[in-house]
């Protein structure tokens, strides 16, 4: 039952009664698994560039920018990075002197924490780090393994366990350090720098966050506005507070603050679609906050996301013919040859299967289908292959409606328990690295409401702990999985260099993420 405190603080969040009804019965009845018909590949939904193609859509980009074109950087930059150092935070727990941190190091958990100490000053946060140390009089060269760990992650130093990922600093070049929000910077001017010469980026924040941004950004803009002769346009906004879940005990009852009140939690990624449907671009890019690179690896990501670009528009200049086509003629006008054709443009460059009822669809409800085919949001996804790294992948999937088409699919939305599904997941060549190029506006250049094209009946219900207590919490797949899931969706092969995320401290140690290989290698 809900009390009237309780109706007015799911009004304060920009909710009803409604929807707070709907999640407690998602919690009882659960959320349907997608139905694999099978994973995506190369030639069977899956597109592999040839060079020359990739050459012809940079070229096609690049001519759209000269013509006008608007493109807009996407990133979401709200994630925290205590789990990049969760190792770290386990072995300071474990750890009680000296002596008995140098018999922890040498156990197989902690291979990794032996390769941070010893690679300590390989980190593009080492003199920051070291300078803290100074503040309090300790040398960084003497200071015991716990003063390390304690002032790199809390506040007695550089209090990089609370901070957001895209503020740490990750790549060194010489006497100059970069973070993830500046190295999104040097792709966009790269990429993305329309006629006007103004670079728009969209950073998704936490508020206790969005002051630090501002200013990192502030201390940097002179320098990259003069270096590419543009103007930074950039702009924040926050997860909505009415995107967010209630959370329950495990008997699906409300759990209860202290003082009596809902426990609300954030939905996931998945609750971006909102901030992403506030934007105003003629194109979309979107790729997490933590997969950058280093200056000299970054030149196959610039070309790779020119290539999906210009593929996107030229798949949708075919869409926008088609559909102004079929708006225009009447149903005595629109032959049985150009239904073909459309048809074919479903199946052979949207993927989409039509039912199987399809064929005796009489022509006047057959025209009103194809238009709705095609009056969707159009997003081009880049897929890595797959080496073993977590995420979500690619797959063709049935749908309520009959149809067959493609879908990225997280381990969650996946009947794990069905032998067939299971192996048709284990399968996936490829996985999704989170790089879109989106469409989010039709032939009349009016925006499409994106929220208009979730699919409602994806999520997943996890435990977790709160004062003690377990309760279950409801979260929305990822903005690229169900928030996306009634989009039209092209899938290309991008090379696995294009995919640099940090997802731990260590993966800073790796090829690219540094600008001095051989000091990493005469550790090793």
């Amino acid at each position: 039952m809900l009390t009237p405190n309780d109706l007015q603080q799911i009004c304060r969040h920009g909710l009803t009664s409604e929807i707070v009804d709907r999640q407690l019965r998602n919690f009882s009845k659960g959320f349907p698994f997608l139905r694999l018909k099978k994973a995506a590949g190369i030639r069977d939904g899956i597109i592999c560039l040839e060079q020359q193609d990739i050459e012809k859509m940079c070229l096609f980009y690049d001519q759209s920018i000269k013509e006008g074109l608007i493109p807009l950087k996407f990133v979401p930059a709200s994630g925290a990075a205590t789990r990049m150092f969760q190792v770290l935070y386990n072995f300071r727990q474990d750890y009680k002197d000296e002596g008995q941190a140098l018999e922890l190091l040498q156990e197989p958990r902690y291979a990794q924490v032996k390769l941070f100490f010893n690679s300590l000053h390989c980190f593009a946060f080492y003199e920051d780090l070291a300078l803290a140390l100074a503040k309090d009089g300790k040398a960084i060269e003497n200071a015991t393994k716990s003063e390390i760990i304690d002032y790199l992650l809390t506040e007695k130093g550089l209090n990089y366990g609370n901070k957001p990922k895209g503020l740490l600093k990750f790549h060194r070049y010489g006497l100059l350090s970069k973070t993830p929000i500046e190295e999104h910077l040097e792709e966009a001017c790269s990429y993305a720098c329309p006629a006007d010469g103004i670079i728009r980026i969209h950073l998704t924040v936490s508020p206790q966050h969005k002051v630090d941004f501002e200013a990192k950004i502030e201390s940097v803009r002179q320098a990259f506005e003069l270096k590419y002769d543009v103007k930074l346009d950039i702009n924040f906004s926050e997860q909505k507070s009415s995107t967010d879940t209630v959370a329950v005990n495990t008997d699906n009852s409300f759990f209860r603050n202290t003082d009596g009140s809902l426990l609300f939690r954030p939905a996931g990624h998945g609750a971006l679609i909102e901030n992403l449907n506030e934007l105003d671009a003629d194109l979309i890019f979107i790729k997490n906050i933590d997969n950058v690179t280093i200056d000299s690896l970054r030149g196959e990501t610039i070309r790779y996301k020119k290539a999906l670009a210009g593929l996107l528009l030229q798949i949708r200049e075919r869409i926008y013919h088609y559909q102004q086509i079929l708006d225009i003629r009447n149903l005595f006008q629109i032959d049985d040859v150009l239904i073909t054709e459309v048809v074919e443009f479903l199946k052979n460059t949207l993927h989409i299967i039509p039912s199987l009822n399809f064929n005796s669809i009489e022509k006047e409800e057959l025209i009103p289908y194809l238009k709705t085919k095609l009056d969707r949001p159009l997003r081009v996804c880049g897929m890595v292959k797959n080496e073993g790294d977590p995420g979500g992948g690619p797959f063709w999937t049935y749908n309520p409606d009959g149809t067959i088409s493609l879908q990225i699919a997280e381990s969650s939305q996946i009947d794990m328990n069905d032998p067939q599904q299971a192996l048709i997941a284990k399968n996936a060549s490829h996985f999704n690295p989170v790089d879109l190029v989106c469409s989010i506006k039709d032939y009349r250049g009016k925006k499409y409401d994106l929220t208009q094209y979730v699919n409602p009946e994806t999520g997943f219900i996890s435990q977790k702990s709160q004062s003690g207590k377990v309760i279950k919490v409801q979260e929305l797949p990822g903005l690229w999985n169900g928030a996306m899931a009634e989009w039209n969706t092209i899938f290309v092969e991008v090379p696995g260099i294009t995919f640099t995320p940090v997802k731990t401290v260590f993966d800073l140690l790796k090829d690219e993420h540094l600008t001095n290989k051989k000091t990493i290698e005469l550790i090793q």
